[in-house]
């Protein structure tokens, strides 16, 4: 680049521009040309096998979420216990609950068992007793094996529904 200094006792500097210009032209033209475009990660062509036709759909699989209900007398005593549509009635209704519960979801543990993707929503009247809450509780979360003392765990996930004030 060629600086000229004009003028005896002048101390301008006059730049040349097109130099310059054609540089910034080159090293754009350069950059151009030299770009590769990349497909994008993860857009790959591949056919994945065809699933059994005797495997059924994960959410076919799963158990389906279990409603229990208990209503109250005046005194805040129990008075009916409901599981889906399925009362329990006599002197102890959370052993009948419980044995219930074992013939449906079964005391088999592991991966992909009823036991483990099984839920269930408890629901009560506002003015029923906290020892109705817990005896359900107790029944719906596991059983205890007699001959070996040992805890059995049946439904692990359990939800509560707000409730329901008397009208």
């Amino acid at each position: 680049m060629k600086v000229r200094n004009r003028g005896r006792g002048s101390d301008k500097i006059e730049l040349q521009m097109t130099p310059m210009i054609d540089i910034v032209f080159q090293l754009l033209v350069f950059f151009i040309m030299t770009f590769k475009v990349v497909s994008m990660e993860g857009d790959f062509n591949i056919k994945m096998p065809q699933a059994a036709p005797s495997a059924a759909p994960p959410e076919q699989m799963e158990f389906p979420p279990l409603k229990l209900y208990m209503t109250a007398n005046e005194n805040g005593d129990l008075s009916s216990l409901t599981l889906n549509e399925q009362s329990f009635e006599g002197n102890n209704p959370f052993i009948e609950l419980n044995r219930y519960i074992q013939q449906e979801i079964g005391l088999d543990g592991g991966p992909g068992s009823a036991r483990e993707t099984a839920e269930i929503e408890i629901g009560f009247d506002f003015n029923l007793k906290y020892t109705h809450v817990i005896g359900a509780i107790t029944a719906v979360s596991g059983t205890k094996d007699q001959r070996t003392n040992e805890i059995l765990p049946l439904i692990e996930k359990v939800r509560f529904t707000p409730p329901r004030e008397e009208e």
